[in-house]
């Protein structure tokens, strides 16, 4: 199943890329990394490198990377992006967590 990046993500990753003039084989990199209250967080970058340890996948003109290292923290997640008044950002809807911390950022699975 891996990751899935929603149309509403991969549009706002594109209008990123475009002002940010990056090269046209630039990738959107999911992974996941120690720390925060709740023992993992959440990486979310642009790569122009991938490798054989890489699941590609292209969402809506966005190519998306995720090392299979992380398969059994991200499986089935959808990164979408938020847009209110309250806050403006991706967010990780992740079926594995099991707690998450109050500011959202981190969890455990």
């Amino acid at each position: 199943m891996g990751v899935t990046l929603s149309e509403k993500a991969a549009t706002e990753v594109k209008k990123i890329i475009t002002e940010q003039n990056l090269p046209e084989e630039t990738v959107l990199r999911v992974g996941v990394q120690g720390g925060g209250c709740s023992g993992f967080s959440y990486s979310l970058n642009f790569d122009t490198a991938t490798s054989e340890r890489d699941r590609i996948s292209d969402f809506h003109g966005v190519k998306l990377a995720v090392d299979k290292k992380f398969d059994p923290y991200l499986d089935g997640t959808v990164v979408d992006f938020y847009d209110g008044l309250e806050k403006r950002g991706f967010v990780f809807n992740n079926p594995n967590v099991v707690k998450s911390c109050g500011c959202g950022s981190s969890f455990q699975v």
